[in-house]
């Protein structure tokens, strides 16, 4: 029978585990510190344990960790680390530069079933969900194992994957992230990012109070069910009612994600109808220029269109911002992730 793994429970769990060994609760918030806190890749490097206790552990559990196969070095200081899982499967995280801290791009899949038109992810195909302790320890090893790691204050599940089609195991993780004994990262510093699976959005509104990112990319059903199969299933109507129903602090708001591609969804016309349609709902936009990649179909749009069509959203007093996109030349820009190793190795 294979060991269980800590990073794959809670703190609840791990106080249900140490009290089959005979122990006390408190001794799950000491292994908690350890791991998260401290870095502690064996029970042997915690030293406030006893040595029968350490063994006991040793017998019955045991602390998995991601390899670090590569980490590349973007010419805007992004880095995009290449991770290892047990089974051998390849995901990637970002560290995004901020001006005093770093953030943290999370994968919570092995590729990713959407099938995104603009995304590079979705041309690998789906392999498998993230478990709980892969999406975590993906932070774990960002903040021990690499010289920004002590920045990291701020995570976004935005990479590899859709988070919410892995919901059960993304919301233990982030259970674990913001446990005061895990990463300890409190709620309006994670975002999760979806391209809009209404029912999960509702119900991750009930369970978690995340910030909450909609990928969107068209201001019409058409055109995203081109861009994006998830819509012909959840139209833009069932987001926005779903949006509704997700709790807000007065002054947060949910964001809108919208990849402009010349020529497809980036014109005075195709904004005007974003102010139709969403103008009542209180959110914001992030305008993010298409991040071209090997084949793809698109382009991004001239910088006078991006202007134009933020114009549109601003005068009618929609807040409308134009994210720069960091990492592009390591191909580590929103929806540029793949997991490739060998395409990196014969692309440098």
């Amino acid at each position: 029978m294979p060991l269980a793994d800590l990073k794959n429970m809670t703190l609840e769990e791990i106080e249900a585990f140490v009290a089959e060994l005979g122990k006390e609760k408190f001794r799950a918030r000491q292994i908690m510190k350890w791991i998260y806190q401290q870095g502690a890749s064996s029970f042997e490097a915690m030293t406030n344990l006893s040595k029968e206790f350490r063994a006991d552990m040793e017998k019955r559990a045991r602390i998995g960790n991601l390899e670090i196969v590569r980490t590349q070095s973007s010419e805007d200081t992004t880095k995009k680390i290449l991770f290892r899982l047990e089974d051998g499967l390849l995901i990637e995280s970002v560290l995004i530069p901020g001006a005093s801290h770093w953030t943290l791009c999370l994968s919570t899949q092995a590729g990713c079933k959407m099938g995104c038109a603009f995304c590079f992810t979705a041309k690998s195909g789906f392999t498998r969900n993230l478990r709980p302790s892969e999406i975590v320890d993906q932070i774990v090893q960002a903040k021990f194992r690499t010289e920004e790691g002590p920045g990291i204050n701020n995570l976004v599940l935005m990479g590899m994957g859709e988070p919410l089609d892995n919901y059960d195991n993304v919301l233990k993780a982030i259970a674990i992230i913001s446990s005061d004994y895990g990463l300890a990262l409190t709620a309006r510093r994670i975002t999760l990012s979806t391209c809009g699976l209404a029912p999960a959005i509702e119900r991750l509104g009930q369970d978690s109070a995340v910030n909450l990112a909609v990928s969107l990319n068209a201001p019409d059903d058409t055109r995203r069910n081109e861009l994006m199969p998830i819509n012909r299933k959840y139209p833009i109507e069932a987001i926005i009612k779903a949006c509704r129903t997700y709790p807000m602090p007065k002054r947060r708001r949910i964001t809108f994600e919208y990849i402009l591609i010349a020529g497809v969804n980036d014109s005075p016309a195709d904004a005007k109808l974003l102010v139709r349609t969403f103008g009542n709902l209180r959110c914001k936009f992030n305008l993010i220029l298409f991040n071209e990649y090997p084949g793809s179909p698109f382009k991004a749009p001239t910088a006078k269109a991006v202007e134009a069509f933020q114009k549109v959203l601003v005068d009618h007093r929609i807040t409308a911002v134009v994210r720069q996109s960091r990492g592009k030349d390591i191909l580590a820009a929103c929806g540029q992730l793949s997991g490739r190793h060998r395409e990196e190795e014969a692309g440098d």
